[in-house]
């Protein structure tokens, strides 16, 4: 029986008075561990654990519909699709904010004058207290609660009529669906729905490599999310939302609350469990605005979202019904922006870089523009089937944008700007940095330089990988040395590496002669391998650890698997036989050995000594372990579980990470935890490492 039907099961033997009480405790449970996850930051389980408790849930509600409630986890996502947004009129009108578009100090000076002055102070009445808060660059939301339930999320809107976007809003885990009891019986909170800036380049690489729409900016790219008619597309694209600030709120006279200040009303908020963004705080007077803003405003690329400026408001609550209103915008806030992140120029021409895992990333060259607090001469424009959809050309005035430390990018051509015909730009035929063949795997979206070993610009990246420990396990030579022995050109290609002299170590900064002489050591060590990390370790492009393995217990010898890649043909046909190996992968390896440039590196490995055992073809002979499947827990005695693991996938075992009621054995060594309680609940035979070594040397395993 499946966890699923167990949980079932379950669920159908529980009265309906143990149900509720069981819902109730789990639904608690859950909204708990989501406020630490997604609001503290601070998780405090396994997301297997929540999972876990997420499920039984799931099952109790499916068994006992009635105790399902709207504000439950497992109806955060409603997956219907909307036959339109509906309309919403503010209660209170969702007004906007004056911005002061002098970057500099002077904008907030200015800010503290006009208050001042339009409160009738004089220079000899005290400062003014303000909340400066950051303004970020999001889609403004009204989430408004009757009897302390979610029950609507609109948008701004025009201010006075909004789009009824409760269904997508739901999918933020960040907003309660629930407040705690003691809040107003009717509430309105304000913030700001966002994106956040890892979430946006994760989300549009994925559109990339899917061939779809990528996104302007995080702002574009949640707008979008939150105007989507099915939720399950929201879903998709996470969205994460801080608290600023109250709607409709029930009169104190009614069962409301008072509140004096602005930032006693965004500690409430955080109390009820909404998010406030951490940069809140009170300044006092224009000297600690500046400062404010000057402060944010340096760590503003640091921070894990875009803002576009900050926010100054009078925090006496008082003082603001004092200042009241101009026209729509309050007298007594005030938005201090920086400098654009989005600004437009000309491509003056289009070059290409090759990455440090030979993707060939076309860039354009910009007439010089001030973007973000920075001049910016040159953009990604990360593969061709971009710019073909952006319709890029020289000559074109573009879009460019530059967020936080994210290399700057053309988001879009400005239309009507182009004069005369332009041809399209095209990928080169062969790497600018070592003239080996550049290729786009069908079904890829990048072009990449076939000269993996070889390749000056892809060095570092294939040494390192190369000396890996499920590679040529070849111990201290780690980042900082590769570096080092790269840079000073000690090292070109992965042969130099078994040409290393002690003067040449000895002569590096930081190295003394016993640790040059551990290195040399185990360069020297790491001659005997066997063939599977030998492919491993070249670095073939989609040729992990385990399809390595297969191409070597496949082919028996370096020298077989080397000759079946001379005719494309019969290349293709002899790689698809072997396990696993879809036409890809077959063509990434024909495509590898195809280059002389790594063919000659291999054939240098070998002459520098770099050996293991080979033999024929073994995949017909029987294995004492072929269809086993064993799990390795623990401290062994003698072996690491790298070596117990490569022993075991030698005879044919499957290795694997969980246990389950397909596990044929598991091997527990000192320490072993979870993995042996859960072998010993399901009745798994349990071997200790002598028990591994009898059953890899005894008949009929």
């Amino acid at each position: 029986m499946t966890e699923q039907s167990q949980l079932f099961s379950a669920a159908a033997q529980t009265s309906p008075a143990q149900a509720a009480i069981k819902t109730k405790a789990l639904r608690d449970q859950l909204q708990r561990w989501a406020h630490q996850y997604y609001v503290l930051d601070e998780p405090t389980v396994p997301d297997a654990e929540y999972d876990r408790v997420f499920r039984e849930l799931q099952a109790l509600e499916a068994e006992h519909p009635d105790l399902i409630t709207s504000d439950s986890p497992t109806q955060r996502v409603i997956g219907a699709v909307m036959e339109g947004l509906t309309p919403v009129r503010h209660a209170v009108p969702m007004l906007s904010i004056h911005t002061e578009t002098d970057t500099e100090a002077t904008g907030a000076q200015a800010f503290d004058a006009r208050v001042r002055r339009e409160l009738g102070l004089s220079d000899a009445d005290p400062a003014i207290e303000y909340v400066a808060e950051p303004k970020f660059d999001g889609l403004a939301m009204n989430l408004r609660y009757e009897k302390g339930r979610l029950v609507q999320a609109a948008t701004r809107g025009d201010g006075e009529v909004g789009e009824d976007v409760t269904h997508n809003i739901r999918t933020i885990r960040q907003i309660p669906l629930t407040l705690p009891d003691g809040v107003p019986p009717l509430l309105e909170v304000r913030g700001e729905v966002y994106m956040r800036r890892a979430d946006f380049d994760a989300l549009n690489e994925r559109q990339r490599e899917q061939g779809g729409k990528t996104f302007v900016n995080p702002r574009n790219a949640a707008a979008g999310a939150v105007r989507q008619l099915d939720s399950n597309i929201t879903l998709q694209r996470p969205l994460s939302f801080f608290a600023y600030g109250l709607g409709a709120i029930t009169p104190a006279a009614e069962g409301g609350l008072v509140f004096r200040t602005h930032f006693e009303l965004l500690q409430t908020l955080k109390s009820w469990g909404f998010p406030v963004a951490a940069q809140v705080q009170i300044a006092t007077g224009a000297t600690e605005l500046v400062a404010y803003h000057q402060q944010v405003g340096a760590s503003r690329d640091a921070l894990p979202y875009d803002i576009d400026g900050v926010v100054y408001k009078v925090n006496s609550l008082q003082l603001q019904r004092d200042l009241g209103f101009k026209t729509r915008e309050p007298r007594w806030a005030v938005a201090h922006k920086y400098p654009a992140q989005e600004m437009a120029t000309k491509v003056e021409g289009i070059d290409v870089q090759v990455g440090r895992t030979g993707k060939i990333t076309p860039v354009a060259r910009l007439a010089p523009v001030f973007v973000g607090g920075v001049t910016v001469t040159n953009a990604t424009l990360h593969n061709l089937f971009e710019i073909r959809k952006k319709g890029v050309r020289v000559g074109d005035t573009v879009i460019v944008r530059r967020a936080g430390d994210v290399i700057p990018e053309v988001v879009g051509v400005m239309p009507g700007n182009r004069v005369g015909y332009v041809p399209n730009f095209h990928m080169p035929k062969t790497c600018p940095v070592c003239g080996s063949d550049v290729v786009r795997v069908k079904g890829e979206a990048n072009h990449r330089c076939t000269g993996g070993l070889f390749c000056a610009a892809q060095r570092k990246e294939a040494i390192l990988h190369f000396a890996a420990r499920r590679a040529m396990d070849i111990e201290g030579l780690g980042d900082k040395l590769v570096d080092q022995l790269v840079e000073s050109n000690v090292i070109r290609t992965l042969p130099d590496l078994y040409r290393l002299g002690l003067s040449s170590l000895v002569a590096l900064e930081r190295m003394a002669e016993k640790s040059a002489q551990n290195v040399l050591s185990a360069l020297e060590k790491s001659k005997q391998t066997t063939l599977a990390r030998f492919l491993f370790g070249l670095g073939i492009r989609q040729v992990g650890e385990s399809t390595a393995k297969d191409l070597a217990k496949h082919f028996g010898t370096l020298d077989a698997l080397m000759g079946a890649t001379q005719d494309t043909a019969a290349t293709v046909e002899q790689l698809l036989e072997v396990p696993d190996v879809g036409p890809i992968v077959a063509q990434s390896v024909h495509t590898f050995f195809q280059q002389p440039h790594n063919r000659e590196v291999v054939e240098q490995l070998r002459a520098c000594g770099v050996t293991w055992s080979e033999s024929a073809r073994a995949d017909k002979a029987p294995q004492v372990l072929a269809g086993k499947t064993i799990v390795l827990t623990g401290t062994l005695p003698t072996l690491s579980r790298d070596e117990a693991k490569d022993m075991l996938e030698a005879a044919g075992a499957k290795v694997s990470g969980s246990v389950s009621k397909k596990t044929s054995y598991v091997v527990a060594g000192e320490e072993a935890g979870s993995k042996l309680a859960k072998a010993e609940e399901l009745g798994v035979p349990v071997l200790d490492e002598a028990g591994m070594l009898a059953l890899l040397s005894g008949p009929g395993a």
